[in-house]
C-alpha cells in the first residue's frame, strides 16, 4: 500500500456528475468527462490493504481489488489494467453499471465510507484504452473444435472472447441486429455510451470471433440444426420472460413493459429513430417497479420532457444506513441510494405528489382507468405496509398516459423455440437446468447467464460466462483447460 495512513486522512470523493439541467438535455453519460484522473489516486491510496479482503468474496470475478489498488496508487496504469483484465473481460462495463458489490463488503465500509472501487475500476479501463494497454489477444494457434454461442449479452460475450482466445472458432448469434443484448438495448446511453461497446467488440472482431446478427436461433436457424454444425453449444439468451401486473385495466392502451420502452430510446440515439413512438415527451407517465430498470426508464423519460413522472416502489422506503442485524457487513445491504435518474427527477420536481426524489415508496397499483377511447388516463394505488397488504383509507389515484412496467424477470423467453427444440430441461423456477460442469440435459449444450442463474447482476454474468467457457474448453480439450473458473453454478450472493 503507497500510503498506510491514506485510509485515515483522505475522505471518499466520488466521480463528479455533470449539472442536472445540462445532462438531462442529452445522452451523454452523467459524470464530468476527465474529472475522475485527478482525484482517482488519492482514492485508491485509501485501500488498507487488508490481510484478507472481502471484497474478493463480495465479488464474483474475484476481482484482484487491493492488488490495482496499489498500482493506480502508484500510477502504474499498465500493471493495474494487467491484473484488472486477469479476471474481467470488460471492466470499462461493469465499473459503469455494477451497483458495487464489492464496496459493499470492503472492510473499510465496516465503520467508514468505503473505497471508491468501481471509480477506481473504470478509471483503469479507460486509461487502458487510451494508453493501447487492452490489444487484441488473438490465439497462437487453433483447435478445429467450433462453439456456438447463443445470445451476445455480458454473458455471451464473456464466454465467446474466452474460447476464441484458447483458439476455438466461436461464432456468436443474437437475433437483434446488433450485438450487445440488453448492453445495447436496454441499458440507457447516459449510463453507459454504446462506443465503449463498440470497440469491445471490434477487439474481439480482431481476435477472431465471428458475430451473426439479426438471426433468431429457433426461428431463423432450427436450434437442433446449431447443435449439429457445431462441437458445443452455449445458450446465453438471459432471463428476459418478462412479470407481469395482473390488474383490472392493464389491457388499456398505452401501458407497457420496460423493455419495451427503453430499447426505443436507445434505437433513437443509435439514429435509427428520430423520435421514440413510446416517447414520454408531454405525457403523465408513472414507472411500476422500484428496481433499477425503473430507474432507467426514468432517466430516460425526463430526457424526452414529460409533464410528470412518477415511480411506484412497494417496499417501504429503506434506511439511510445499513441495518447491521438484518443485513450485517460484508453483505450488500438495502438502503436508500440516489441514482442519477432520481437526483435529476429530485431537482426537476417532476413528480410533485410524490416523495423527493419522483419514488412513492409502500404504493401497490390497484387498477387502471382510461378514457372512451381505451386509453389509460389514470392509476389507482394504495399504501401496504411490510407485509405489502393494502392499508384502508389510503387510497389515490393520479393521472398516467403512459405506465411502464418494471417487475423484473422470471426466466428466459421461450418463445424462439430454443428449449423446446433442443429438449432442454428447466429447473422449479423456470431456468434453464445445468449440472456442476455447466451442462445441460443435452450432450454438447451448456447454459451460462441469466438463462439459467436466474436475473442477476452483469458482474454474476461475466463470471458465468467466464466459467462455462473454462467448462467449454475443458470438454473440447480433453479434460485440462488454463481458462479460470470464478465461480460455480450454484453459488449465489453473500447473505446473512
Amino acid at each position: 500500500m503507497a500510503d498506510p495512513k491514506g485510509f485515515m486522512t483522505t475522505p471518499r470523493e466520488e466521480w463528479p456528475r455533470r449539472p442536472v439541467e445540462e445532462r438531462v438535455r442529452d445522452w451523454n453519460e452523467v459524470y464530468v468527462p476527465g474529472a475522475l484522473l485527478p482525484i482517482i489516486s488519492r482514492q485508491a491510496d485509501r485501500c488498507m490493504d487488508c490481510g484478507i479482503p472481502f471484497c474478493h468474496d463480495a465479488c464474483p470475478l474475484g476481482n484482484l481489488i487491493p492488488e490495482w489498488n496499489d498500482l493506480v496508487s502508484r500510477e502504474d496504469w499498465r500493471a493495474a489494467s494487467d491484473r484488472l483484465h486477469a479476471t474481467n473481460n470488460f471492466p470499462e462495463f461493469t465499473g459503469r453499471l455494477c451497483p458495487a458489490p464489492c464496496e459493499a463488503g470492503c472492510v473499510l465500509a465496516i465503520n467508514q465510507p468505503a473505497v471508491t472501487i468501481k471509480n477506481v475500476e473504470v478509471a483503469i479501463a479507460d486509461r487502458a484504452w487510451e494508453e493501447g494497454f487492452a490489444p487484441p489477444r488473438p490465439p497462437e494457434r487453433l483447435s478445429g473444435r467450433t462453439v456456438a454461442v447463443v445470445g451476445s449479452g455480458p454473458a455471451g460475450l464473456a464466454a465467446a472472447q474466452q474460447l476464441t482466445r484458447a483458439g476455438h472458432t466461436v461464432a456468436v448469434y443474437e437475433r437483434a441486429d446488433r450485438i450487445g443484448g440488453l448492453l445495447r438495448y436496454g441499458i440507457p446511453a447516459f449510463k453507459m455510451e454504446k462506443r465503449h461497446l463498440d470497440r469491445r467488440l471490434e477487439q474481439m472482431r480482431a481476435e477472431g470471433t465471428k458475430f451473426r446478427t439479426s438471426t433468431a436461433i429457433g426461428r431463423d436457424i432450427r436450434a437442433d440444426e446449431l447443435r449439429a454444425r457445431y462441437d458445443a453449444v452455449v445458450i446465453a439468451t438471459g432471463a428476459t420472460a418478462w412479470r407481469e401486473l395482473d390488474v383490472p385495466g392493464r389491457e388499456l392502451a398505452g401501458i407497457h413493459q420496460a423493455m419495451e420502452y427503453l430499447p426505443l430510446a436507445d434505437r433513437v440515439c443509435e439514429g435509427d429513430l428520430e423520435v421514440s413512438p413510446l416517447s414520454a415527451a408531454g405525457k403523465h407517465v408513472v414507472i411500476v417497479g422500484g428496481g433499477d430498470t425503473g430507474a432507467d426508464c426514468l432517466g430516460t423519460a425526463v430526457r424526452e420532457g414529460p409533464a410528470s413522472v412518477t415511480q411506484l416502489d412497494i417496499y417501504p422506503q429503506p434506511e439511510a444506513a445499513r441495518n447491521e442485524e438484518a443485513e450485517p457487513w460484508p453483505t450488500y445491504p438495502k438502503i436508500y441510494r440516489l441514482s442519477a435518474a432520481h437526483e435529476e427527477a429530485r431537482d426537476l420536481r417532476t413528480a410533485p405528489a410524490a416523495d423527493a426524489d419522483a419514488r412513492l415508496f409502500a404504493a401497490s397499483t390497484l387498477r387502471f382507468t382510461g378514457d372512451a377511447d381505451g386509453h389509460v388516463r389514470a392509476l389507482h394505488l394504495v399504501e401496504v405496509d411490510e407485509r405489502r397488504q393494502p392499508m384502508p383509507g389510503t387510497g389515490r389515484t393520479i393521472p398516467a398516459d403512459l405506465v411502464l412496467l418494471a417487475l423484473g424477470f422470471s426466466g428466459p423467453d421461450r418463445r424462439d423455440g430454443v428449449i423446446d427444440q433442443l429438449g432442454l430441461a428447466l429447473d422449479a423456477r423456470g431456468t434453464i437446468a445445468r449440472d456442476e460442469d455447466f451442462a445441460t440435459n443435452v450432450p454438447g449444450v451448456y447454459a451460462a447467464g441469466d438463462a439459467a442463474r436466474g436475473q442477476s447482476l452483469i458482474v454474476w454474468a461475466i463470471a458465468e460466462g467466464r466459467a462455462v467457457a473454462a467448462a467449454v474448453d475443458r470438454r473440447l480439450a480433453g479434460g485440462a483447460t488454463r481458462l479460470p473458473t470464478p465461480i460455480g453454478p450454484y453459488d449465489r450472493p453473500m447473505t446473512a
